[in-house]
């Protein structure tokens, strides 16, 4: 890292953690991703849902928790907007891709930790959950398996899933500079087409087609451990399209960033 952005990269950091409502939505985050996936283990029972996923069933909270991860970068670019210090960081740091590339940076950790152990509470919540709801491996539900490869894939994949919706975000508020605008379509993308989807609303073909690049049905693939090959998209797959969604809004956001006035 060169002197630049690591400098960059520590005010980003200072400015972060000095801010109250971080540290809430850190927490939140965590609360709303583990309790939600506890509902979701509570309610299933074997034998009426025995066919679930148990590793995605268990990773259910994921879905709640990538709107405060959204909120979390948004309000990392929209809160320096509104109250005007995005002058001073700019003036601090002329090149303004390095700025963006810091709060990137910072806004990526923050996230991978939180994101590690929400989502390793939602799988051991799950492990001692789902036996006592049947899961126990016969009439064709699955053992859930702290240990196998596939859990682990699919809890890595979802931390993964996590950063990249906020990358996604940083780039798309960057872009928009107005919080609620921001967060607007951000929720838009990310749930209103998996509505979409859910209702059958479009062509057979177009549904297939919104799941294999809609953010989060794709992103979200990398949760599933079973029949694999009747997904509209594969585990890494989907998730290298989240990667490219991310990828888009940071280069619209940093393009943009570079040449309006602060």
């Amino acid at each position: 890292m060169n002197t630049a952005l690591g400098e960059a990269t520590h005010a980003e950091w200072t400015k972060l953690r000095t801010v109250s409502s971080t540290g809430w939505l850190l927490l939140t985050m965590i609360v709303v991703t583990v309790g939600f996936s506890i509902l979701e283990v509570v309610v299933q029972k074997c034998p009426t849902s025995c066919s679930y996923d148990t590793p995605k069933l268990s990773l259910t909270g994921i879905l709640v928790g990538q709107a405060v991860a959204a909120v979390l970068a948004v309000l990392a670019v929209t809160g320096e907007y509104g109250s005007g210090m995005i002058r001073i960081t700019l003036t601090a740091v002329p090149r303004r891709a390095t700025a963006l590339a810091a709060k990137a940076i910072v806004l990526t950790g923050v996230v991978l930790v939180t994101g590690t152990i929400a989502a390793a509470w939602s799988l051991i919540a799950g492990r001692y959950i789902l036996p006592g709801n049947g899961f126990t491996g016969v009439r064709g539900s699955e053992v859930l398996s702290l240990s196998a490869g596939s859990t682990l894939r699919a809890a890595a994949g979802s931390v993964l899933y996590l950063a990249l919706i906020a990358l996604f975000s940083l780039g798309l508020a960057t872009a928009i500079r107005d919080s609620g605008a921001s967060i607007a379509v951000l929720l838009g993308l990310i749930y209103v087409v998996p509505l979409i989807v859910q209702f059958g609303i479009l062509d057979p073909r177009w549904e297939r087609h919104l799941e294999q690049w809609s953010p989060m049905n794709a992103g979200l693939a990398i949760q599933a451990t079973r029949d694999l090959n009747t997904l509209p998209i594969g585990p890494w797959p989907g998730l290298g399209v989240l990667a490219l969604w991310a990828f888009g809004a940071l280069l619209l956001g940093g393009l943009l960033l570079r040449l309006r006035d602060a």
